[in-house]
């Protein structure tokens, strides 16, 4: 056993074996985000604002074409999967993050559970489900405005509107289902990189003011999406559903047929976690997060469904079709349906909307990396905040390059498959986790507590699990080497520069 120094007193450090040793204590971490937090000034509104601005962006805007060409119509199934999964993970979220409202999200839940090595490497994930995430969504804005561009007679050179590993439209047959187009690899993103950089802007100077941007913006959202439902259902032509299943349910590691739509339309939902990241700067937060997760997340899921029933049955979602090439598909069955003139303002609104799905991610990141700072694991810079906006701006400003950067070069699809490599990995943490919880604290005074945790948290972990397996080998290649190169940086920098290494470094 370690032995304690006086200056270590705010966290326990429990066994001997390497996996589980450093483990802080929930109140302890509660003591510590009151020392040196955030300011708290989001209420339950807000947070329910800011879960659906997170979670309804890309996913539905930008992913319906890569689920099309994955699963053909069968990715209706695949938004039910996955959106049955992520249901299953708010509920134990909501648990654990009324219990720790603080900072850091599955970071700071695993610290308290399983200890700093596994907390460092759910941290270390949590850095592609946010940072890609950002990314991600930031390539999917540039589709919409690109393809509005092009539509009124001003758009880009072919080369600035996608980076070097997507590609981009030449030319072919425009006929509902055709597939005679032909592509091309583009260069950079312009667009992308600087919405990227603009947002990062905005969260510099205050979270208050940007979550009453994202208010405005969820409302914008949700208009086009009714706009989008109240057109295409009327269009819905059974046959546009035949074959069901082209490519099957799909094996795992394959990365295709309704489970590997389900793998990468996960991407649609889990904005609800940005809403656990708020937790140290929201008023009342026993009340209001679960109120804030459980209900994004049940009206994102609602709207997701019909808006899914209503692409795939207007002009069908074969693999190879037209709506599995399209970078703008909701604007695109609209043209497709008749109404080109109100499919550029679907495309408009996703234009304006957007960015604050981008400014949700960017913002999770900051908060991860903000706590893992403040934990002694990240440099100390990260968690500086700024005299006048009470935000902390080095890491965001870090972090909004490096995003720009990703949304720069790499395609929406390859980005999001990544982030949601890291945020499976996450969510199963945190479901164990709170098993372990029950177990561990009974007594703890739970403001809200996941009904059935035994069925529910189980079959969380598993339905997490498919998923993962189901992103496809190059997927998984890629979070197997990030993680690698995680556990390098932990044993080469972060454990010794770590608080509970030295205590004495707590001012």
């Amino acid at each position: 056993m370690t032995k304690k120094t006086k200056g270590e007193s705010y966290a326990s450090i429990t066994g001997e074996n390497m996996l589980f040793e450093r483990v802080k204590s929930l109140d302890h971490i509660l003591e510590l985000a009151q020392r040196k937090g955030l300011k708290r000034q989001l209420g339950a509104f807000d947070l329910t604002m800011l879960g659906i601005g997170a979670i309804i962006g890309t996913g539905i805007f930008v992913l319906t074409s890569v689920a099309a060409e994955k699963a053909g119509p069968g990715m209706m199934y695949s938004f039910v999967i996955s959106g049955f999964v992520c249901a299953l993970t708010a509920l134990v979220y909501s648990e654990i993050a009324a219990m720790v409202p603080v900072a850091g999200s599955a970071y700071t839940y695993s610290y308290a559970v399983f200890g700093e090595l596994i907390a460092w490497m759910v941290g270390w994930a949590l850095i592609l489900e946010y940072a890609i995430a950002a990314a991600a969504v930031a390539v999917g804005w540039s589709g919409y405005i690109n393809g509005f561009l092009h539509e009124i007679g001003y758009g880009l050179p072919l080369f600035l509107t996608a980076g070097p590993f997507d590609t981009v439209l030449l030319a072919g047959d425009t006929t509902p289902g055709a597939t005679t187009a032909t592509t091309s690899a583009g260069g950079f993103n312009i667009l992308a990189f600087l919405v990227s950089l603009l947002v990062t802007l905005l969260l510099i100077t205050g979270t208050g003011k940007s979550a009453k941007f994202t208010a405005l913006l969820v409302i914008v959202k949700i208009v086009a999406l009714a706009a989008f439902i109240v057109l295409a259902l009327p269009a819905v032509n059974s046959v546009n559903f035949e074959p069901m299943l082209p490519n099957g349910w799909g094996t795992p590691f394959s990365g295709v047929g309704v489970l590997g739509a389900a793998a990468s339309i996960f991407f649609a939902y889990v904005g609800f976690d940005a809403v656990s990241t708020a937790a140290e700067e929201t008023k009342n937060p026993n009340r209001n997060v679960p109120i804030g997760l459980i209900g994004s997340l049940t009206v994102c899921t609602l709207i997701y469904l019909v808006v899914a029933y209503a692409a795939v049955g207007a002009v069908g979602s074969q693999p190879g079709g037209e709506l599995s090439l399209s970078k703008e598909p909701l604007a695109f069955v609209l043209r497709e349906v008749g109404y080109p003139t109100v499919g550029n303002w679907v495309a408009s609104a996703a234009i304006i909307a957007l960015p604050s799905v981008v400014l949700m991610m960017i913002y999770g990141q900051t908060r991860v990396l903000f706590t893992m700072s403040r934990d002694g694991l990240m440099p100390a810079v990260f968690s500086h905040i700024h005299p006048r906006f009470h935000t902390p701006h080095v890491v965001t400003l870090v972090t909004g390059a490096a995003v720009a950067l990703f949304a720069a070069l790499f395609p929406v699809g390859t980005l999001a498959d990544i982030s949601n490599s890291g945020t499976l990995f996450a969510f199963f943490m945190v479901a164990l986790g709170v098993m372990v919880l029950r177990r561990r604290e009974p007594g703890r005074h739970r403001p809200f507590r996941t009904p059935m945790i035994w069925l529910v948290g189980p079959t969380a972990m598993a339905g997490c699990a498919l998923l993962f397996v189901s992103l496809g080998w190059g997927t998984i290649r890629l979070f197997l080497a990030w993680a690698t190169i995680g556990l390098i940086l932990y044993f080469g920098y972060a454990r010794r520069r770590s608080h509970l290494a030295n205590p004495q470094a707590i001012n």
